[in-house]
């Protein structure tokens, strides 16, 4: 069978426009459709998806999510021809992209990219496909005209790589958020850790967000290339196909940015106001100290501090654990260390990390803050592990 020379494109946001431009400008036959009624001027586009697909060789889909996916599929699977390809690019969760294969048949190619509009406008996009051999090399010549082809043993394969992809991604946003705070509460101008930071691991990121990151206010005016919406659903979709707990969902879903905006400006939320942190610093000069009041100034007078002491599970209120403290400090006190690791602030309730170096013992506490209706930030309660 001959390479499919004309092309659908179903879904032109973003990366689905960029697809069918860059598709166009290499001499392919292509038409377009999109929900949204988008209109471009690179390609022709029509209002019905079964029009779209009636005369082509590949189905191309650009679509959010999988449920998007499945609905257009049983919506064309009428018009597509017998011998029609569809490539996926959509990323989807493992089970979504094996049950997606079963349902559209041998023509499925799952093709998820590696690589935002740029990439796909210059051609350079990783393209993480997964197909019967033969149909595959069918579609690579269109795929090799978006990026370089990687092949994936299956689609369910295929689709956990992206998602792990992306976990890596957002992994340094957060990193280049925590190094952004770092800088600002040491009064460093921004352009000179730009500078510092694009010679380090996270160059590639912060060269590419630059404009973004320098924009300040206006950063949200700025087309998004890959949104943090997208970027939340798919650290929800790691979490929920690998059955293990990802905070990096909940930590780039509270960025107070849209959905719609682009993930840089999740990288760029301020450190916590230091009304969140005043607790915390006064549950550490209760332990520098020994003296119990400070304790009473962290926490609510209702909270809770649980953990394994001497073998045994523990919940003391706070008198019982403010009872633990002799009044002056440790003697090897000067040696001590205490560090505040995290701060995630979601509207009026916090949680925070902390590690304490005690001697021989290191303890990791969990604490959940609370912004009463006194305006204070208190703790409510703290779990924590003992290391030895």
């Amino acid at each position: 069978m001959s390479t499919p020379h004309s092309i659908a494109v179903l879904g032109l946001g973003r990366m689905g426009d960029a697809f069918a431009t860059r598709l166009a400008d290499q001499g392919l036959d292509v038409v377009g459709w999109t929900r949204s009624g988008r209109t471009p001027t690179a390609y022709r586009t029509t209002a019905d998806p079964r029009a779209a697909v009636a005369g082509a060789g590949l189905v191309l889909l650009a679509l959010f999510d999988g449920p998007a996916c499945e609905q257009v599929i049983d919506d064309v699977r009428p018009a597509l021809r017998a011998d029609t390809i569809v490539v996926n690019t959509a990323t989807v969760s493992p089970d979504e992209a094996s049950r997606l294969a079963r349902r559209t048949g041998p023509g499925y190619v799952h093709a998820p990219v590696l690589g935002s509009v740029p990439a796909a406008a210059a051609g350079t996009l990783e393209i993480l496909a997964a197909a019967d051999r033969g149909t595959l090399d069918r579609a690579r010549p269109v795929l090799e005209a978006l990026g370089t082809v990687r092949y994936a043993d299956d689609p369910a394969t295929s689709a956990a790589l992206k998602l792990i992809a992306n976990n890596g991604l957002a992994g340094s946003v957060l990193a280049l958020r925590e190094a952004l705070q770092q800088a600002d509460a040491l009064g460093l101008p921004r352009d000179q850790v730009l500078d510092v930071l694009e010679l380090g691991r996270l160059g590639g990121l912060v060269t590419r967000k630059r404009p973004l990151l320098t924009a300040g206010p206006a950063a949200g005016d700025i087309r998004a290339d890959f949104t943090l919406g997208a970027l939340v659903k798919d650290m929800t979709l790691l979490a929920g196909a690998s059955r293990t707990p990802l905070r990096s969902a909940d930590r780039l879903a509270a960025a107070p940015a849209a959905p719609e905006a682009d993930i840089a400006l999740a990288a760029m939320v301020r450190a916590p106001d230091e009304a969140a942190l005043r607790p915390l610093h006064a549950y550490v000069r209760g332990h520098a100290t020994g003296d119990p009041a400070h304790f009473r100034d962290a926490f609510l007078p209702t909270a809770r501090i649980e953990g394994m002491r001497d073998g045994a599970f523990v919940s003391w209120t706070l008198d019982e654990y403010g009872a633990l403290f002799p009044g002056h400090p440790a003697p090897d006190e000067p040696a001590r260390t205490r560090r505040i690791d995290t701060v995630d602030v979601h509207g009026s309730v916090a949680t925070a990390t902390m590690t304490l170096h005690h001697g021989a013992d290191t303890f990791t506490d969990v604490l959940l803050l609370v912004h009463g209706p006194d305006g204070h930030w208190r703790i409510a309660d703290k779990a924590y592990h003992r290391h030895r």
